[in-house]
């Protein structure tokens, strides 16, 4: 199973632009395999999140953007979660490289 299959198998689904634009913002890693969800959806929206802040302006016209990118890190961790173990670890390496992007 891909990424993308993975995506589309998530209930409740995702309405259709939003789920549309985080395929958008996966690009190729769309067909990663499906056990790469949780890092292909971090560097996705780690990836969004940079080109959202480059804009010299943020408004109304980012919002899907800023969805997606939200979306993303969700999907990053419900893919997580599938290995408790590492959890805490994939959290706090979230957290840097959230932060490292708006900065």
């Amino acid at each position: 199973m891909t990424v993308r299959a993975w995506l589309r198998a998530r209930q409740p689904a995702a309405p259709p632009r939003l789920a549309a634009r985080v395929e958008s913002a996966l690009g190729d890693r769309c067909e990663l395999p499906n056990t790469q969800a949780a890092d292909a959806c971090l560097d996705a929206s780690v990836d969004l999140l940079r080109e959202l802040l480059s804009r010299e302006s943020a408004g109304r016209e980012s919002a899907l953007d800023l969805l997606a990118a939200d979306a993303l890190v969700t999907y990053a961790f419900e893919a997580a979660a599938q290995d408790p173990q590492t959890l805490a670890t994939r959290a706090d390496d979230a957290m840097r490289r959230l932060s490292a992007a708006v900065q």
